[in-house]
């Protein structure tokens, strides 16, 4: 009888973590400086058509502030976090022709690549706005994944990563009580995925810095958590998802530029780039 086999993330941990954050605003800095003490990761969502006039000052009371594209690059460049598309104009790109949604999404990932010097691979939907047409324009122009705004309040590993959910918002009541629960999670089978999004801006705006600040303090710098961004844990799925197997399921190669770890019946298997190996 075949032994059971689960994913496990570098390392041969069985949990992940990680963020997304929208828009491009001032507050993602003082963000950063939480999530980069706690050794936590994320993906900033951009919309590169939407940045600030250089020198623009806001009126006093402004929340959301987006920052210019020469703050944007100072900010985000070697931050240790992703740059992903918002799209260029933050549109609700569902109610658009083809050919605009293409622009609006094919456009942001050009210049953010440009303006980073990476190549851009992920989204979130702005508005949380999406169709089946958003998704196939979508696979045209490059798109890996995709963030919605749904929660769903689980730690599931996307099974439709154009139309990814996330676990929850930060302002979800339930927060608290799926820390906790996440953070006493021991892993035995399928390996979970911690998965929280919003918008800086809103910290400010509720006066609620506090939830991000002791989410980062409970659920940062532990040793059975994989801190990643999104397209780092997309990219480690997809290379899992390569493994072949012969029929009794005795016998793997990894054919996959990385490492590999899978949980084999009792046993953590650490498996090498290029490694074949009976079991």
């Amino acid at each position: 009888m075949a032994k059971k086999v689960f994913m496990r993330f570098p390392g041969g941990l069985g949990k992940a973590l990680t963020l997304s954050y929208d828009d491009g605003v001032e507050q993602d800095i003082k963000l950063i400086d939480i999530l980069n003490r706690y050794g936590l990761k994320c993906t900033f969502n951009l919309n590169s058509g939407c940045y600030a006039p250089e020198g623009h000052t806001y009126a006093p009371g402004t929340i959301h502030r987006r920052l210019s594209e020469s703050r944007v690059t100072e900010v985000y460049a070697n931050s240790g976090h992703e740059v992903a598309v918002h799209s260029l104009t933050h549109p609700r790109i569902a109610a658009l022709s083809a050919a605009n949604i293409t622009y609006e999404v094919l456009q942001d990932r050009a210049n953010l690549e440009a303006q980073f010097g990476t190549i851009v691979r992920g989204m979130a939907y702005p508005y949380g706005s999406y169709s089946d047409t958003v998704v196939d324009c979508l696979r045209a122009c490059g798109i890996a994944y995709s963030r919605t705004t749904v929660s769903t309040q689980k730690f599931d590993i996307p099974s439709d990563w154009l139309r990814m959910p996330a676990t929850c918002h930060h302002a979800d009541p339930c927060l608290p009580e799926l820390a906790d629960k996440f953070a006493a999670m021991k892993v035995t089978e399928l390996p979970r995925l911690f998965y929280l999004w919003g918008h800086s801006y809103e910290f400010e705006r509720d006066d609620n810095w506090s939830i991000i600040e002791t989410f980062a303090a409970q659920m940062g710098n532990r040793p059975d958590i994989w801190y990643a961004t999104n397209i780092e844990i997309y990219d480690y799925v997809q290379d899992y998802g390569r493994l072949i197997w012969s029929v009794d399921q005795t016998r793997v190669t990894n054919p996959t530029g990385r490492t590999l770890y899978l949980q084999y019946g009792p046993d953590m298997l650490e498996l090498a780039a290029g490694e074949s190996r009976t079991l």
